[in-house]
C-alpha cells in the first residue's frame, strides 16, 4: 500500500523537499505532495539517486516535478536550491526539512567529527533551509509552511545515539522558536517525529536484531512505512493545519 488517494490538500502548491531521492521518508514525501496537487522541487545531494527519483516522478506528474543537487551543509547550495525552485514554478509555499544524519556510537569512542557531521547535517541544514526558504516566503508578501523531520529520538533515550538525539531534540526546539520568529508573517513551522520508519538503509546503522528489537516494541509490532509518516507532513503543509505552529507531531505507535 501506498497510502489513500490524494484530495487535493496541495493543489496548486510549490513544496521543497530536501533528501528526497531513493526510497525513504523524503521521497514518499514528493509522491504524497504531488499525489495532492502539489508542484515540488527535490534537494538531496546524491545526484544519481536524485535524478532516478525525478525521471520516474515526471513520468507520473509531467510538469510538476523539479531537481536540483543540494548538500544543505553547504550555503551556496541551499541558496541554489531555494532560488532554483522560484526560477522555476515562481514562488515556494512549503518546505519541508527532510534532511538527516544519523549513526550508532556511544558517547566515550564518538570523535569531534562524528559529532559535528550529525549535527551540521541534521541540525544546522535544517536552520540553513529554512532561513532562506523562511526569507523568500516573507519577500512573496508572507504565508506558507515549513515542516521538520524530527525524532522520537528528540524526547527518549536509546544508546548509540547521543549525537542524533541531540541534533533531532535541537530540530524540535529550532521548530518552536522559529515559529514564534515568523507568525506575524502568517507562516507555520511545525515538525514530525517518527518513532521507526521503515528505510532500506537503515540497517547501515543499526543491527538487524536491534531494529526487531525497535519494532517489536511498536504497539502495531511493526515499523511505519514512509508514506504513513508523508501522509502527516502533507497535512501539516496544507491548509488544514492553518491553526497549527510550533508543534511537533509524533508518527509513532510506541506503547505509553
Amino acid at each position: 500500500m501506498t497510502g489513500p488517494t490524494g484530495r487535493g490538500l496541495l493543489l496548486g502548491k510549490v513544496v521543497v523537499v530536501t533528501a528526497a531521492a531513493g526510497a525513504g521518508i523524503g521521497s514518499a514525501v514528493a509522491r504524497r505532495c504531488l499525489d495532492e496537487g502539489a508542484r515540488v522541487v527535490l534537494g538531496d545531494s546524491h545526484e544519481r539517486r536524485l535524478g532516478e527519483t525525478r525521471d520516474k516522478l515526471s513520468d507520473l506528474h509531467p510538469g510538476r516535478v523539479w531537481a536540483i543537487p543540494c548538500d544543505v551543509t553547504d550555503e551556496a547550495g541551499v541558496g541554489r536550491l531555494i532560488g532554483g525552485a522560484v526560477s522555476r514554478y515562481g514562488r515556494i509555499d512549503v518546505l519541508v526539512n527532510n534532511a538527516g544524519l544519523g549513526g550508532n556510537r556511544p558517547v566515550p569512542q564518538m570523535s569531534d567529527d562524528e559529532w559535528h557531521r550529525v549535527l551540521d547535517v541534521t541540525l544546522t541544514g535544517t536552520f540553513r533551509c529554512t532561513r532562506a526558504a523562511l526569507r523568500q516566503m516573507i519577500a512573496q508578501g508572507g504565508g506558507g509552511a515549513v515542516v521538520n523531520n524530527a525524532s522520537v529520538l528528540g524526547w527518549r533515550a536509546q544508546a548509540g545515539q547521543a549525537h542524533y538525539a541531540a541534533a533531532k531534540a535541537g530540530v524540535m526546539a529550532f521548530t518552536r522558536c522559529t515559529a514564534l520568529d515568523v507568525a506575524g508573517h502568517g507562516i507555520r513551522v511545525n515538525a514530525v517525529a517518527p518513532s521507526l520508519a521503515a528505510h532500506p538503509y537503515l540497517s547501515r546503522v543499526i543491527s538487524e536484531t536491534e531494529l526487531a528489537e525497535l519494532a517489536g516494541r511498536e504497539a502495531f509490532g511493526r515499523a511505519a512505512q514512509p508514506w504513513e509518516v508523508a501522509t502527516v507532513i502533507a497535512f501539516l503543509a496544507s491548509d488544514y493545519a492553518s491553526y497549527l505552529t510550533g508543534e511537533v507531531i509524533s508518527v509513532s505507535s510506541q506503547h505509553a
